[in-house]
């Protein structure tokens, strides 16, 4: 449900407004007044679980937005100008990040939120900072052949963003997700991934809301997430959200209350040769 992304639009809002902002996202609060969640007001009063969930959740979007931005910028300092963000949503970073010349990012998501976010940044005459390329596909359906015709080049070197997308889909639309990536993606292409962890729909999804983000949860990460993408091809680093959160200046207080595992925050790099088993 793609309404989701104006809750996290929301997010990055009120993560702009902080004097230490991690990163600021000057089309986050239009994106969110215009869904109907202007960032300024109080959130709906709720259980404790409940309000738990809500901040559990903002702080994951903050520290993975991060991340992610420190990625793309790792990839085009290395040369690469093809972008692509799976499951685009409500992401801006076209218009607030500084892209090399000769880059094009293309947003591949379904037509309504593109619609919804041409809207809106026609009303924000919001202009981007690269070649921005618009795909209207179903991931479900055969996408790639969609991006292609798009202009996307598989012979280029390609980074990858697939950002609070895993999690809600099926593990075999997980897998062929991946397999048609590695697919598109020539040597020394990037990845970047963020994975629900390991017991987080037991944690938050089991007692949401109806038509809740956490109700449509349904991927976790794999116990070894290095070991499944060197399955697809690919070399990885994985990172928890307390490592990266520590590593911004902003330290969880609170101890773990299990054992840390492998964590849900992704980089991944192509292989010179893809393995013969796309997983």
């Amino acid at each position: 449900m793609w309404a989701t992304a104006v809750g996290v639009a929301r997010v990055r809002a009120l993560e702009t407004e902080r004097e230490d902002a991690l990163f600021r996202d000057p089309l986050a609060q239009a994106f969110a007044t215009a869904g109907g969640l202007c960032p300024s007001s109080p959130p709906q009063p709720d259980g404790e679980a409940a309000r738990r969930r809500r901040l559990a959740v903002s702080f994951s979007v903050v520290i993975r937005t991060k991340f992610l931005d420190d990625l793309l910028r790792q990839a085009s300092a290395s040369g690469i100008r093809q972008v692509v963000l799976l499951g685009a949503g409500m992401d801006s970073r076209a218009f607030r990040m500084d892209w090399p010349e000769g880059t094009g990012l293309f947003e591949v998501d379904t037509a309504a939120p593109l619609d919804f976010k041409a809207s809106v940044l026609c009303q924000e005459r919001a202009a981007a900072r690269c070649e921005r390329i618009t795909v209207a596909v179903d991931l479900r359906e055969d996408w790639p052949a969609v991006l292609a015709a798009a202009g996307h080049d598989p012979a280029a070197a390609t980074v990858w963003i697939a950002e609070g997308l895993l999690i809600y889909l099926p593990e075999g639309a997980v897998e062929l997700l991946l397999a048609r990536i590695g697919a598109q993606s020539a040597a020394g292409s990037r990845m970047g991934l963020t994975l629900g962890s390991r017991g987080v729909i037991e944690r938050f999804g089991a007692d949401a809301v109806p038509g809740s983000a956490a109700s449509m949860w349904v991927s976790e990460m794999p116990d070894d997430p290095v070991g499944w993408l060197a399955g697809h091809g690919w070399d990885a680093d994985s990172h928890t959200l307390r490592e990266r959160a520590a590593a911004y200046g902003r330290p969880i207080s609170t101890p773990p209350r299990r054992e840390e595992r492998p964590g849900g925050l992704i980089s991944a790099v192509r292989r010179q040769s893809a393995s013969p088993f796309p997983g």
